[in-house]
């Protein structure tokens, strides 16, 4: 059996974006019916970076960074966080977010809270019926590629595990950068954020690698629950009909780089 290739994804209100190490593709469903995808070699990828500091962070970057690439070569495709009621609700979370961090909670609470409060416009995001739809067939489509057999809705390496580690490393990151000096705070918060995204990031590779032990448990749990309950739900023919497409368009080119 030949190696699988490692796969990540995203989920579009008429779509799904799949991305591998070196390449990405996107199929959508048209407002006439019509299927469309799009696939291309990634114009920036995090392999090269070998630092645990850096790479979780250069994940990220290479996750988004494909975005834009996307909305150029595939104008058809709608992202989430386009919708009026999700920035909104962005803006809405910034400024409790600001209350919460001029209030007398103490530092810890203060930024557990923060971080509660940041989740809120991503899981309006996800939620929906087409892009909940889209979500779970993003997660079938690969997690049956993956595992040789057909799989729930909900996945291991869904980037929504990644609320528990961040959590946790985020509200000590910044309670303790609250501790600085007022002239130092700024880039305080800023280094405790890069750090705590490249430790997350490092915990959450091991919560894959070890998923039955009760740390990881525990911190996949959050994720978990949000898959299950709110970000997911179990696509349609047609949906799945889309998210298969992008999957084979990328393996198409994931496949060719490797011969």
């Amino acid at each position: 059996m030949s190696e699988k290739v490692r796969l990540g994804g995203m989920a579009l209100p008429n779509g799904v974006l799949v991305h591998g190490p070196t390449s990405w593709a996107c199929a959508v469903r048209t407002g006439d019916g019509e299927l469309k995808v799009v696939a291309e070699k990634k114009r920036f990828t995090s392999e090269r970076f070998a630092s645990p500091l850096v790479r979780g962070p250069a994940r990220m970057i290479e996750s988004f960074a494909v975005v834009p690439e996307v909305r150029r070569k595939l104008p058809e495709a709608r992202l989430p966080f386009e919708r009026p009621r999700v920035i909104a609700s962005m803006v809405a979370a910034a400024v409790v977010v600001r209350v919460v961090r001029e209030s007398r909670l103490r530092p810890a609470a203060q930024e557990l809270v923060s971080g509660l409060l940041a989740i809120g416009p991503a899981a309006l995001a996800l939620r929906g019926g087409e892009l909940a739809g889209y979500h779970g067939a993003e997660h079938v489509s690969i997690g049956s590629y993956e595992h040789g057999e057909a799989r729930p809705k909900e996945h291991e390496r869904c980037g929504s595990h990644l609320i528990g580690p961040l959590l946790a490393t985020q509200a000590i990151g910044n309670a303790l950068a609250a501790k600085a000096p007022e002239r130092l705070r700024a880039p305080a918060r800023l280094a405790a954020a890069v750090g705590g995204l490249a430790v997350s990031s490092e915990l959450f590779g091991w919560m894959v690698r070890h998923p039955d032990t009760r740390v990881s448990k525990a911190l996949s749990r959050p994720g978990h629950e949000l898959q299950h309950r709110l970000a997911t739900a179990e696509p349609t023919a047609e949906q799945l009909e889309v998210a298969e497409a992008a999957l084979a368009a990328c393996l198409a080119l994931e496949d060719g780089h490797r011969n």
